[in-house]
């Protein structure tokens, strides 16, 4: 008898076997299939186009018929070097580099004092930070231009305070340009800055006094460190759009402070040249993914460190 039921339970689980392996394929498929339109969105519209784009930037522009010839050339690539264009790049990276820090100095206290604050205030601040994002950005970008024009209220404020007698030179210059990114791209870095500050276990920071250290060595010594995967985060949320920034030094550079994202603008709408746009923006991408690539990397490791 025991026998008997030893083999019927045996034939039931070989029975068994190929319907639990359909099912764990039918489930991989499932999952498949969920994936579907993510994957096609993002090849559709952005690998496709980068494919575009890398092949026009091969190619090379005939000046009589403006037909675009394609072929292999690296003419478009060793012409981004040229002098015309190397200033606009330096002066990309340069405000980029200054918006990030600007953005890290003024973020860092305002994501600490949101996540030492109740859960109620919490929420209202960060709702505060929010606030912008719901707003279009071009909008924003003219109400930063309102606010550094001539008579605006940057202008009496500091009028008031006896530090400007004359005319106001921020509007159309790289500081207008630097200020209106800034702005624009601030609560990226305090909301990346607020998650790993949040997470910095209170005890830490009431055991550092009793242990002996000063405000500022608690900083340095538990704050900081732990605050590193958000710091990497941030930088990375503004440093990669604020490169290749278009709308704002449109806007607050009046067309006299060109960018890296203007001068790719004008190579594909005003001359026409589309080779030498594409190689721009081919260049632009991956310069970006490397630094991108790096910046993560050194994000990963201090996670790993901390955990």
């Amino acid at each position: 008898m025991t026998a008997d039921v030893g083999n019927g339970s045996a034939v039931s689980a070989r029975a068994d076997s190929p319907r639990r392996g359909l099912r764990a394929r039918l489930g991989r498929a499932a999952h498949h299939l969920l994936a579907l339109p993510s994957v096609g969105w993002t090849v559709l519209f952005f690998l496709a186009p980068l494919a575009i784009l890398l092949l026009y930037s091969f190619g090379t522009q005939n000046l009589l018929t403006f037909q675009v010839q394609f072929g292999w050339t690296l003419s478009n690539y060793t012409g981004i070097f040229q002098s015309l264009y190397i200033k606009p790049i330096l002066r990309s990276f340069e405000l980029s580099l200054f918006a990030t820090l600007a953005c890290l100095v003024i973020g860092f206290p305002v994501a600490y004092t949101i996540a030492r604050a109740r859960r109620r205030s919490q929420a209202i601040l960060l709702l505060m930070v929010m606030i912008p994002f719901w707003t279009s950005f071009v909008v924003r970008t003219y109400g930063i231009y309102n606010l550094v024009s001539y008579n605006g209220p940057l202008y009496q404020l500091l009028h008031a305070l006896g530090l400007v007698h004359g005319y106001l030179h921020v509007l159309f210059t790289p500081i207008g340009v630097g200020i209106g990114i800034v702005y624009t791209y601030l609560p990226l870095m305090i909301l990346p800055l607020f998650v790993s500050l949040e997470r910095i276990d209170p005890a830490l920071l009431e055991a550092a006094p009793d242990l002996g250290a000063t405000p500022t060595r608690t900083f340095r010594r538990v704050i900081l460190p732990l605050a590193v995967p958000g710091i990497f985060a941030g930088c990375i949320l503004v440093a990669i759009p604020a490169t290749g920034e278009y709308v704002i030094p449109v806007i607050l550079g009046g067309g006299k402070t060109l960018m890296f994202g203007n001068v790719v603008s004008d190579q594909f709408l005003n001359l026409g040249d589309y080779p030498f746009g594409a190689a721009m923006s081919v260049a632009l991408t991956f310069a970006l993914l490397i630094v991108l690539m790096v910046l993560r990397s050194r994000s990963y490791k201090a996670e790993q460190r901390i955990t």
